[in-house]
């Protein structure tokens, strides 16, 4: 029977190994403190069981699912996205179960069979001989009062969990947590892009709703900024202390008011050309900077992805489907216009994220190690994973040091597979921070203090929790 091994991921050196384990331990059971994530706030207000093993943890996870998509495990309509049929959800899990062995080395095979034995204390390899042991196993469990959404924030020890949330959503589950009595910390995440990204499915008529949410003219450019700072307002107001801005690129402008809503007119009208929509993108990227130097908000910016890369999938199930493919970005021309106007502003704090690797020696490191705005993010999406997190340190620390950085986040939308997540990058920190040590680069009384940094000290910090 596999058993997660106590030393995974540490070190193969003993002495090596040895400093690791115990730096890990004395973060091990610290509280969970996720800034940016994807989980559905519904599940908290209405605290509902869970459906069942297929459309828990593979239907929701592109991380699952774009694997099994790659080798023809499973067709997309197999999810049952979009109104398809989909496949009948024990059906989908012994799919999933006989294709496993597809995630061999990926963090996506940690994350699951750290799920499968610590939650479900199942300690079977998942294959297709186990599928329905699996399936019925955590059927089970799913129907205990102890799996239901808020009794699980319970166990996994979570202090405060972050959702991200469009501009135009009214927030309502939001409402109904804090109403609840819950004590449990749901917070939403401010996320404009429906309405400031010309390109999104929608625009002008997201644009409209929002002057409807707010009650302000938002076919006017004055009229359009305030309605998304009464709307910051609405988000503050139920907890949030951060935006989340997914540009395709890390560009940003400074144009003159009335070039500015000239520019407006023009996206909203529908006839703006590429280079105008990447503009007005650029435009407000400074226009939310400036806004969270009024307000405190945190900025996140996540550029660099080719969003939708595969238009037969984007055409037939929309956004979303796990076609997402990182491309480069330029942070330092691109975030210039910005960091001109409030790059050393001390009210304001931006997170750069990246899915350019390449930037983070020669880019990211030199800005957050010079600019007092910039932090620099954890490794995201396809470099969540232990190598990702080692090279991150290594490339950056040189730099930028440790404390312009921000900790961990999971920026998930797998809630199962949050102690996971937060459980490798512990093991990965503690692991470069007995390097250190042992090289005799910093003292192990130090690399204690920073591991509890890393953990839970600096992004209450960053994210001002």
């Amino acid at each position: 029977m596999p058993q997660l091994h106590p030393d995974r991921l540490f070190p193969a050196d003993p002495e090596t190994r040895s400093i690791a384990r115990r730096l890990y331990e004395s973060v091990a059971h610290l509280p969970i403190i996720s800034p940016h994530g994807h989980t559905q706030p519904q599940w908290f207000a209405e605290n509902q069981p869970f459906p069942n093993p297929a459309e828990l943890l593979i239907v929701p996870d592109h991380y699952i699912y774009r694997m099994l998509y790659s080798r023809r495990a499973i067709r997309m309509e197999d999810l049952g996205l979009k109104g398809t049929k989909g496949l009948e959800p024990r059906e989908l899990w012994r799919k999933f179960a006989e294709h496993y062995y597809l995630f061999r080395g990926t963090p996506t095979r940690l994350w699951l069979d750290y799920a499968f034995e610590t939650l479900f204390d199942i300690r079977e390899n998942l294959s297709a001989q186990t599928a329905d042991l699996f399936y019925d196993r955590i059927s089970e469990k799913l129907a205990l009062p102890e799996f239901r959404p808020r009794a699980l924030y319970e166990r996994f020890q979570i202090e405060v969990l972050t959702t991200t949330d469009s501009a135009i959503d009214s927030l309502p589950y939001h409402r109904a947590i804090r109403e609840s009595g819950w004590h449990g910390r749901i917070l939403p995440t401010f996320r404009p892009d429906a309405v400031v990204d010309p390109d999104f499915s929608g625009f002008a008529e997201n644009v409209a709703q929002l002057g409807t949410l707010y009650n302000e003219d938002t076919q006017s450019w004055d009229g359009y900024l305030r309605a998304l700072q009464k709307a910051r307002a609405h988000f503050k107001q139920l907890g949030a202390t951060a935006t989340d801005h997914g540009h395709p690129t890390a560009n940003t402008a400074n144009l003159e008011r009335e070039t500015a809503a000239a520019l407006f007119r023009t996206v909203l009208g529908g006839s703006a050309s590429a280079d105008e929509r990447e503009q007005f993108r650029a435009q407000m990227l400074t226009e939310m900077a400036r806004m969270s130097v009024e307000d405190g908000l945190v900025m996140q910016i996540h550029p660099g992805s080719f969003r939708n890369h595969n238009e037969k999938l984007y055409r037939e199930y929309g956004r979303d489907v796990g076609a997402d493919i990182p491309t480069p970005t330029d942070y330092v021309r691109g975030l210039k216009p910005l960091l001109d106007r409030f790059g050393n502003e001390l009210n304001l704090s931006i997170i750069l994220f990246t899915l350019d690797e390449s930037a983070y020696g020669r880019e990211l490191a030199p800005l957050a190690g010079h600019y007092p705005a910039l932090l620099l993010g954890p490794p995201w999406w396809f470099y969540d994973s232990p190598e990702g997190m080692m090279r991150f340190r290594e490339y950056v620390t040189e730099t930028a040091g440790f404390y312009n950085t921000v900790g961990f986040n999971d920026d998930t939308r797998a809630f199962l597979s949050i102690p996971a997540r937060h459980d490798v990058a512990r093991r990965m920190d503690a692991a470069f921070l007995a390097k250190l040590v042992v090289e005799h680069r910093i003292e192990e009384d130090e690399a204690f203090d920073l591991a509890f940094q890393l953990t839970n000290g600096l992004v209450r910090k960053a994210y001002r929790l």
